[in-house]
């Protein structure tokens, strides 16, 4: 299954964690994720309930007409089983916004090769 990873985008420092919303720079990253991906044609935006990712994968979801679908299975800690189990069933390929060092960790154990996940950082996997 074929799978796009995704970094939220930048996020403004502050407490709690879990509430940390996008930067403006953040914002405007994320609104052009969402157009080239659109190109990508994804069945299915997922991601972890945190607000950094949620207002992320809303901007990624929005050109391609679909909904974020939050997933408390992609919160920080996922792993690929994680990822496998939220995105099954969804179609091709899948956007999965999340967090590092989930993501990399992931990257990592499907391909064997090590990747900076910066903000805003998409990788291709096939799960």
């Amino acid at each position: 299954m074929k799978v796009l990873l995704v970094r939220h985008c930048e996020a403004a420092p502050g407490s709690p964690d879990e509430l940390r919303p996008l930067t403006a720079a953040g914002r405007a990253a994320a609104r052009e994720l969402g157009t080239r991906l659109a190109t990508e044609r994804p069945a299915a935006v997922l991601c972890s309930p945190l607000l950094r990712a949620r207002e992320t994968a809303e901007a990624i979801a929005r050109p391609s007409e679909l909904q974020a679908e939050p997933d408390d299975r992609l919160a920080p800690g996922a792993d690929v089983d994680d990822v496998r189990s939220a995105a099954t069933g969804r179609g091709e390929p899948v956007v999965v916004v999340g967090h590092q060092p989930d993501l990399g960790e992931i990257v990592l154990a499907v391909t064997g090769r090590e990747v900076p996940f910066v903000p805003g950082a998409v990788v291709e996997a096939d799960l």
